[in-house]
């Protein structure tokens, strides 16, 4: 059986025809350090040696999920699989987990339809974690089912096998503050044996063949056609975006603004453009946000007030707005709208009341 594993690892491994990648240690990988996906599902890294040390090879199975990070993305997960962390019931259900950067999206050129699927870190088979938000990302189908699952596979099999543990980790490999991963670093060491039946260290791209993937928010489209819509996440002051404007006084200002929030709201209106389309229409800007710099604003969904938090207040604005209460500009009407499913109701509401409390991440 171990000769059988191997003989397939190396068969897998032969088709990756990228250069190795070497680093001194598994949380150095960045995206930038492995060869630019071309036509194969992974690539080697560290001349296929994982990264552990003499310390952490155990004959004791156990399981970790790392915390996540500030954004709520997932981290790592690391486990010593066995036998008996292994699961003995089929799955359960998963769909309450929504990673960061989740989108439900077909497109008829991906098997299944769906682009994304809630990838396991370490998998079912491998760990018996249902809906475990550490160990789900947003995975193409592609990384799920061409990229990770043969590799899961060997481990599964070797260890119903043998008996044996294989210490096995993952970490998603994230590019500065995007919420889909790049793609994940694998990593598995059989102990009992010392890696003679099962040893690799991979980086899987999490792409999809055809399709072009926005990984700052999980926005794609079908390679060559529009480009990925901009999430609403970041917007660029100065460029062609949604200014507040006095039409009495003839100012404009920037959606954060206080001054144009104060604005009466007979004397209130949204104008799209540039800055400078604006001032050539006559109009002045403010003074105290200074539209006219092209500085940087940074919004997120469920912000209905724009002030960079949120709050309860903005749950009640949206509420307001879910019954008609409130009108918003377009830009606020989107941000309001944290499902995404085109209108603004009461659940939009409800999720921003449970994330101001902590009880919710909205990405």
């Amino acid at each position: 059986m171990k000769k059988i594993l191997c003989a397939v690892f190396a068969v897998l491994l032969v088709f990756s025809a990228a250069a190795p990648v070497t680093l001194q240690r598994a949380s150095a990988l960045s995206a930038a350090d492995v060869p630019a996906f071309s036509d194969q599902p992974y690539t080697a890294v560290n001349d296929n040696t994982p990264y552990f040390s003499e310390e952490d090879y155990t004959a004791v199975s156990f399981e970790y999920y790392g915390e996540p990070d500030r954004l709520g993305r997932c981290t790592l997960a690391y486990a010593n699989v066995g036998r008996d962390i292994m699961p003995t019931a089929a799955r359960g259900e998963i769909g309450s987990v929504k990673p960061t950067g989740w989108q439900s999206v077909k497109y008829d050129i991906v098997e299944g339809k769906y682009l994304y699927n809630r990838c396991h870190l370490i998998g079912y088979q491998l760990s018996a974690e249902n809906a475990n938000r550490r160990n789900l990302i947003t995975g193409t189908r592609y990384l799920n089912v061409t990229g990770m699952l043969p590799f899961e596979n060997m481990v599964a099999d070797y260890v119903k096998e043998t008996g044996n543990h294989v210490l096995y980790r993952v970490t998603p490999v994230f590019t500065d503050d995007e919420l889909v991963a790049r793609g994940v670093l694998m990593e598995a060491y059989s102990v009992e044996d010392a890696g003679d039946g099962i040893c690799f260290c991979v980086y899987c791209y999490n792409v999809q063949p055809g399709v072009t993937i926005d990984y700052a928010t999980g926005n794609s489209c079908l390679t060559g056609s529009a480009s990925p819509a901009p999430s609403p996440r970041t917007y660029i002051a100065g460029k062609i975006c949604t200014f507040t404007v006095n039409t009495k006084t003839k100012k404009f200002h920037l959606e954060t603004c206080g001054t144009g929030r104060r604005t009466a709201e007979q004397n209130k209106a949204f104008l799209s453009g540039t800055a400078d389309e604006l001032m050539e229409e006559g109009y002045t800007p403010c003074g105290a946000c200074h539209p006219e710099r092209g500085e940087t604003a940074t919004y997120y969904y469920g912000d209905a007030d724009l002030n960079g938090r949120i709050e309860a207040a903005d749950a009640r604005l949206i509420l307001r707005a879910s019954v008609g209460l409130e009108t918003f500009s377009a830009l606020v009407n989107t941000l309001a709208d944290v499902y995404s499913d085109g209108v603004i109701t009461a659940a939009d509401a409800r999720l921003t009341l449970r994330a101001a409390v902590g009880l919710e991440i909205i990405a």
